[in-house]
Parts: structure tokens; sequence; C-alpha cells
């Protein structure tokens, strides 16, 4: 029997003013931990997850699902019902790997090293119809390695490691009109080293990534952002932290990132970069998303350690709890008992929320999460 969200929260409510676990918070608005088994397996690592509605989109290096025991061939991309589980038509095909999804309207739009969607040609980036699959007439040439989407103020974002799109300068980072598909004239700010997350809130395009110089400007490194609009660094975030960002989330309390570095970190910044909370974990973070005031975290971590200390391997020196890949952290920093537990060396790559459907939904290499066998797709509420 499934239990509500609503039910599960006022039952955790109770048990957590009767039991405090030292170093943890009582659990804060979140989901369940018991993870659906109804869901499809996937043959091959996802990279990138995403939801529209009641629908949820799947990237990754998958040549196949399988549903009811059943086989179906899927080329890197896929999607299911988030409601039922049930695999759906949906089923362009890729010929390489899928490693970024965004959604806009009535369309899904796909980045990574293909060459080909569907036997057209599409260079690293294709528009996709949410409803059929379609291949649509979205068409650029990206030189490099495209990494990270994100939507908003009428754009798509494009991050990674390239050099130019449709032949003109674009180092690391490009916009394209939602509207007409054409590259932006006027978006063009630059990293000088890879650009792996997009997050956009307010004004503002977050840049997560391994560079130190935005727009050339020098200790401007691996967390800033950009105005939306212009291109323009806004010097009124510029964090600095210590190790390469792999994920950035950001809502209307803060930005989110998700390191890695020695032991691996996620951490918490005001819009204004002051460091709100960090926790320590013995891997590096990859994927991130705040929800409801909590933030959940996927990685190929088995623990976050007690403080920041931690030895010549990445090893928590002074206490830790297990949390196999991946976490969940309440508004003030605190650990929350969420602890679904996932398997594999690389665990969880990609993490997204629904705030529509209150639901977490996470991607990676595992096989089993949450006590069940699910092969590399899981969503909870």
């Amino acid at each position: 029997m499934r239990i509500s969200q609503r039910w599960r929260r006022a039952l955790t409510a109770v048990a957590a003013a009767a039991v405090t676990v030292l170093g943890c918070s009582p659990a804060y608005a979140e989901v369940g931990s018991s993870a659906r088994d109804d869901l499809p397996a996937f043959n091959g690592s996802v990279y990138a997850v995403a939801f529209r509605g009641g629908t949820v989109y799947v990237g990754g290096d998958f040549t196949a699902a399988t549903t009811h025991g059943r086989r179906v061939v899927r080329g890197r991309l896929a999607a299911f019902d988030a409601g039922t589980g049930e695999l759906l038509d949906w089923a362009p095909a890729a010929d390489r790997t899928v490693r970024a999804l965004a959604v806009s309207g009535n369309s899904v739009y796909a980045a990574g090293d293909f060459h080909t969607v569907s036997g057209s040609p599409r260079d690293a980036v294709a528009r996709l119809d949410a409803a059929t699959g379609a291949v649509g007439a979205f068409t650029h040439r990206v030189d490099g390695a495209p990494r990270a989407l994100a939507v908003g103020h009428g754009r798509l974002y494009l991050a990674g490691d390239f050099t130019a799109v449709d032949g003109e300068r674009r180092t690391r980072l490009a916009a394209f009109g939602i509207g007409d598909g054409d590259l932006d004239p006027d978006w063009a700010p630059t990293a000088d080293a890879p650009v792996y997350a997009l997050a956009t809130a307010g004004p503002r395009v977050y840049l997560g990534g391994s560079f130190h110089r935005t727009n050339g400007v020098r200790s401007t490194l691996r967390l800033t952002a950009v105005d939306a609009i212009t291109g323009e660094l806004d010097r009124g975030f510029t964090p600095k932290p210590t190790a390469a960002v792999y994920a950035v989330a950001a809502d209307a309390g803060g930005v989110y990132a998700g390191l890695g570095g020695l032991g691996g970190k996620a951490e918490s910044w005001t819009t204004g970069g002051r460091l709100r909370w960090s926790r320590t974990f013995d891997g590096d973070v990859q994927a991130v998303g705040a929800l409801d005031g909590t933030v959940y975290v996927g990685g190929h971590f088995d623990r976050i350690c007690t403080n920041a200390n931690v030895d010549k391997f990445g090893d928590c020196t002074d206490g830790s709890h297990s949390r196999v890949k991946l976490a969940a952290i309440d508004p003030g920093g605190a650990l929350t008992g969420w602890n679904p537990r996932a398997n594999g060396i690389h665990g969880v790559r990609a993490l997204t929320v629904s705030h529509a459907l209150g639901a977490v939904a996470v991607g990676g290499d595992f096989t089993m999460i949450g006590g069940v066998t699910q092969h590399r797709i899981a969503t909870f509420d």
C-alpha cells in the first residue's frame, strides 16, 4: 500500500518528536525513502532526467529498456508516466550519449555527444516534440562537448567545453531563442575551463564548473552568476568554492552546489554569495535539487562526515553517518533521516525535482535503490 506524502509527513513528524539521532535533524518536509518498484529498467547509464507535468524524460547511454519483463529498444532517450510508471511510446534515438535534458512548452531539448537523432543530423543539441518524439527544426553545430542545459527568459542555455557554435565564438557558454531557435547573438559569457552545470533563477544564470575566470575576470571561480539577458558577470555573487562544482540548483531561498575535490561537498549559499552551510562527504556530489525546503544530493559517496575533516583518501576522520549515494539536508544544513541507499561505484549521476508532483527523480548507474531492484532510474514521492 502506498502512503500519501501528506500522511507520511505527519507520521514522520510524530516519530521525530520521540527520537533524536546525534548529528541528524528531525525530518523536514521531504519525500519518502522507498523507491517505486514499477518503473522501466535501463541497460546503460542514465545521465539526465527531466519532468514535464506527469511525464519523466530520461537520457543517457542505454540502448534498451525492460518493462513488464519485455525488452524494448530505446536509443539513449526514453520517457515514462510519473503516475503509473509505464514506459511511453516516446522513442527518439540518439547515436551517442545524451548528457543533458531540458523542457520548455511542448519541446524537450537534449544535448550530448550525439551526431544524429532518429536518423536526422543533429550535432550535439536537438529539439524533440514532447508528445511524439519527432525531431524539430533546431539545427546547430557545436565545436566541443555540451554538458548542461537550462531554460529561462525565453532562452535555452547551453554549457560545457566548447569553443564555437555555428561558427561563432562561444567559449563554453551559449544561448538560443526558444521561439526562433536561433543562436542568441548577444548572450556570450565566457569561462576559462569546463562548465558542468547551469541553473536559472530570477535575473541570473548560475554556472558551476572547474573554471577560474568568468568573462575574463580573475578570482571568479567554479560558481558564479551572469545576467540572463546580457551575459554580464554579476559581481554580487562570487562565493569561490574550494573544488570543482558538478551540480547547481537555485530557488527563492538560495543557491545549492554539489562539489568534488578531496571528500566532496554539498553547499548552500545566499543569493549574495554568503555561505549558509557546508556538508562534507567521502565522495563527489554529482547531483543536487531543492524541493519544499529540503536539498537532495546524489553522487558516488557512501558516508556524510560529522565535520569537514577528511584524510588523504577523502575518508571521514571524525565520525560519519551512512548515506549511500543519496542524502537530504534541511534548510539549516542538518542531515535528515532520508536514506534510500543506492548501489554501484558511480551511483547517482542526475537528480531533478517536480514541485507540482512533490517528487524527486534520480538516474545513474545503480541497480538497487530504496530497498528494491531498480536499474538506473528511480522516483520518490
